[in-house]
């Protein structure tokens, strides 16, 4: 290390010294794994369901379009066409399928378990793989619905 370098980290803290306090730190104690496990998921559905897009934008919870025959109003809850916007119930829908495909691949993970009963392992499984297919199954109906050139 260079000596001027030295010298000017320790030459203006060599006359000071570290206040005596009497402050205790904080006895806490750490979260438990399953707290911490839902923070992570709940922080996950707000992401991939486009929370920050829906408080800054403040998009419609649902739209709405007039049926050309009839001329009645029906509800919509996908906004076709367009990939950059939504509706709110189409971001919590769409972010609760990902969660739902995220919790079939925990509950598959824990059928690998070697210690637990084999119909508990054979109910974690068929529950984490249903849920992986109805989530993926969904999400792609989904996009369909979104972009209906998509992939065809």
């Amino acid at each position: 290390m260079d000596p001027l370098l030295h010298l000017l980290k320790i030459v203006p803290y060599s006359f000071l010294r570290v206040p005596r306090t009497r402050l205790k730190l904080p006895s806490f104690s750490l979260p438990s794994a399953m707290t911490v496990y839902a923070l992570v998921l709940l922080t996950y559905f707000m992401v991939v369901s486009g929370f920050v897009y829906d408080v800054i934008v403040e998009p419609p919870g649902i739209g709405s379009t007039q049926d050309r025959v009839t001329g009645a109003v029906r509800p919509v809850v996908f906004l076709p066409g367009r990939v950059n916007g939504q509706y709110i119930i189409e971001g919590l829908s769409s972010g609760f399928m990902f969660v739902l495909g995220g919790i079939g691949i925990v509950l598959m993970d824990l059928a690998l378990d070697r210690n637990r009963a084999k119909s508990v392992k054979v109910s974690f499984a068929s529950a984490g793989i249903s849920s992986v297919v109805i989530a993926y199954v969904m999400s792609m109906l989904f996009l369909r619905i979104k972009i209906p050139a998509y992939l065809s």
